[in-house]
């Protein structure tokens, strides 16, 4: 059984330790501005990786919307929802699991 989950709001995969030890590297402020855990923001149900060693010189990064994030392996899909709090802070959001918002 694998261990690794993807950060439903940008796709980066990490282990489930990573993500409880230090939350999610790209994601972390708004989780706890909407007072949830990375832990609520990340699935272990994902589709795809695509590894990204610079994010900003990259067209799939770009195409994936993580062209302002980190350097790291991330997931093309991530299946579930993230929390209400966190969607109600982002205007712009696009679910990554290929359905719309409500």
């Amino acid at each position: 059984m694998s261990s690794e989950r993807a950060c439903m709001l940008c796709g980066v995969v990490q282990t489930t330790n990573e993500f409880n030890r230090e939350g999610c590297p790209n994601c972390q402020g708004i989780f706890e501005e909407a007072g949830v855990s990375a832990m609520e923001c990340t699935s272990p149900s994902f589709e795809g990786l695509v590894g990204m060693c610079k994010p900003t010189k990259s067209w799939v990064a770009k195409w994936l919307s993580v062209d302002m994030n980190i350097p790291g392996m991330y997931a093309i899909k991530v299946d579930g929802r993230l929390p209400a709090e966190v969607v109600e802070l982002l205007p712009h959001y696009k679910p990554r699991d290929g359905s719309q918002v409500e």
